[in-house]
């Protein structure tokens, strides 16, 4: 592609995953994620590997001028993003009136604001050069409701709307989006998700970051609108279709309650 890849979260899990893949492909990188310490190892060790320019920014993106200084940090630097892959996201286990509100309203900050602000601030630039990529990461859960998740699946159910609507209004002016939506995956994301007694990870295939990863990437680069990674996804979205949703949310509940 020999672009330039902005990816947030981009230190661990699927982030740290298409910061290997983009620069692989020859991209030059700009990286956020909250630990600066990491990010800069990853700048090392990819320039050394790859030959590619990599520039960081130490950024936490839930708080509410975090997008904003992603974007001032590349305009002072003159960094032309080409791709963005917003990838930063977080979960949280448990019902609603249980959970704590401040890290509710984190999570749709991060999973929600930020992303719709960094595509706000960067599709105009791909616009006017008639070409670019979004990928938003979403979920299996964009497609039904969430007992037990219910901020993060209404977060990816935001995430996956947003982004096949934006599909159809910037594939005529050159830049397509893609929303990559995986099941469970290995990225630690369950750890701070609060899941280690929940029935997700135990009652549905877990895949690996990099499998992930690499499946996104490639219908990124197709610019395919939807991608839902793995088979067994695939069939359940499809068979949902024709469930009542009372039934649906029933089985998500039971899916997900504590074992």
């Amino acid at each position: 592609m020999n672009s330039t890849v902005l990816i947030t979260g981009a230190t661990g899990g699927l982030g740290r995953e298409f910061a290997e893949i983009s620069a692989k492909d020859g991209n030059g990188l700009l990286l956020t994620a909250r630990n600066a310490h990491k990010l800069e190892e990853m700048k090392q060790a990819l320039e050394k590997k790859y030959g590619v320019r990599v520039s960081v920014f130490p950024c936490d993106l839930s708080e509410p001028d975090g997008a904003d200084r992603v974007y001032a940090f590349a305009s002072e630097n003159e960094i032309a993003v080409d791709v963005l892959i917003n990838n930063a996201g977080f979960g949280d286990f448990g019902e609603f009136t249980s959970c704590d509100y401040e890290k509710q309203r984190e999570m749709v900050n991060l999973n929600v604001l930020a992303l719709m602000r960094l595509t706000y601030m960067f599709a105009p630039a791909m616009v006017n050069n008639g070409s670019g990529k979004i990928l938003n990461v979403a979920s299996i859960a964009s497609f039904q409701p969430g007992p037990l998740m219910s901020v993060y699946y209404a977060s990816k159910a935001f995430v996956l709307s947003f982004s096949e609507a934006l599909s159809v209004e910037l594939r005529k002016k050159g830049v397509t989006v893609t929303a990559l939506c995986p099941g469970p995956v290995r990225t630690g994301f369950e750890e701070r998700a609060s899941l280690s007694n929940s029935g997700l990870f135990k009652n549905l295939k877990v895949a690996s970051a990099e499998k992930v990863a690499r499946f996104g990437y490639k219908k990124m680069k197709k610019g395919k609108a939807v991608a839902v990674q793995g088979g067994n996804n695939r069939f359940l979205i499809f068979m949902s279709r024709f469930a009542p949703r009372s039934l649906v949310r029933r089985i998500v509940y039971k899916i997900m309650k504590l074992r």
